[in-house]
């Protein structure tokens, strides 16, 4: 047993994500047999003292077996109509067998601007953490009968992180249709390798993964090393492994070496931070003069409107902007303190000046360093 593997042993939070193609038996229907499989080794983790929350894929797939549908739907009134209709099945099947159990489940359906809005975020960890604390299981999808494109996850892979994230877990667990992430498309290279101890922000692992999905999900191989390299900004560490493995679940807590540890490079960084790290749905962008760069990369200094040269974007105070170099590189993001109009009117000002050009102040910088994440 490895020294990294073991920490899977150790862990005391898990956040469990299983994919379309495992839960809906390549489409047929809800598999129903690999669910109660999966629940029975749930229940035996939790009956450990480890702590989980599921993410769980399927309930378009679900609502398309129930409906009748043979393929994805491309309109998005049916597939949110599908998905209203799978997640019934799917959330009964949870709750079914994890009652065995004596388990109580708790549904939870989020969507991004639950967790790009701060004071929801803050809710969401509430809520869920308070599920987990009394002693039931969190099972979280995104809320397919109200999301649309532009403000989708784009996949459970990145659901699953940002959750990990969310609510501090030492580890993501994907289960997939592979035995893990491999060097080659193993169904299409007979000498492809497993991968069994990556860093997950080991370039390298951009070429291997292949970025196909089935008809059913929207992910792939890409999705997933995305995912662990998001986990990982807040110090957990990614499982990729096949979910039809006997005893997986058990046999991963055991540290045994089963599919793909993808491990961070940094250690757990605090809560607000993380929060900014780990989010997607930017409002806006502001190009930094090479003094605003150095200050904020090397000197750890909040942003001021001296440095910077230009913005973009329709961003109102209190959201998400990133921060880019004359090149265009993201070197980070954070809350910004004024509405976009205002920051275009003190472009190149110094703080002092702010008051006099928009007749108050919020605060003397644009973003303070306690609001703002390197990335």
């Amino acid at each position: 047993m490895s020294v990294s593997r073991s920490k899977l042993g150790k862990s005391k939070r898990w956040v469990v994500k299983i994919g379309s193609a495992l839960l809906t038996d390549d489409g047929k229907g809800l598999a129903r047999d690999l669910i109660e499989g999966w629940v029975a080794q749930l229940a035996e983790l939790r009956s450990q003292g480890l702590e989980l929350v599921l993410v769980s894929s399927g309930s378009v797939a679900e609502g398309m077996s129930r409906l009748g549908m043979k393929s994805r739907p491309a309109e998005l009134h049916l597939l949110q109509a599908a998905a209203a209709v799978g997640q019934m099945g799917l959330v009964q099947a949870y709750e079914e067998n994890f009652q065995k159990y004596g388990f109580h489940t708790a549904q939870v359906l989020l969507t991004h601007d639950d967790l790009s809005d701060r004071r929801r975020y803050l809710n969401a960890r509430s809520t869920i953490q308070s599920i987990i604390g009394l002693g039931a299981i969190p099972i979280i999808n995104e809320n397919d009968t109200v999301v649309t494109d532009e403000i989708r996850f784009g996949d459970n892979d990145t659901l699953g992180a940002l959750v990990a994230n969310l609510i501090e877990a030492d580890g993501l667990i994907i289960l997939t249709d592979q035995d893990g992430m491999f060097d080659k498309d193993p169904r299409k290279h007979a000498d492809a390798k497993l991968l069994g101890e990556v860093q997950a922000e080991d370039a390298g692992l951009d070429s291997m993964a292949s970025g196909e999905s089935g008809g059913l999900g929207r992910g792939g191989m890409v999705t997933k090393v995305r995912a662990a390299r998001l986990a990982a900004r807040s110090g957990a560490y990614t499982v990729v492994v096949g979910g039809r493995m006997p005893s997986v679940l058990l046999r991963l807590r055991k540290s045994e070496l089963l599919g793909t540890l993808m491990l961070p490079s940094t250690s757990r960084q605090v809560a607000r931070k993380q929060w900014l790290a780990g989010h997607l749905q930017i409002k806006g962008r502001l190009e930094l003069d090479s003094g605003a760069v150095r200050k904020l990369e090397q000197e750890g200094k909040s942003l001021l409107s001296v440095g910077v040269s230009a913005v973009s974007g329709r961003f109102k105070r209190g959201e998400i902007v990133s921060c880019v170099d004359a090149s265009g590189r993201e070197l980070a993001r954070g809350l910004i303190n004024y509405d976009a109009e205002d920051v275009k009117r003190i472009l190149r000002c110094s703080s002092d000046q702010i008051i006099g050009i928009l007749g108050y102040s919020h605060e003397p910088e644009l973003i303070h360093r306690d609001n703002l994440v390197l990335v």
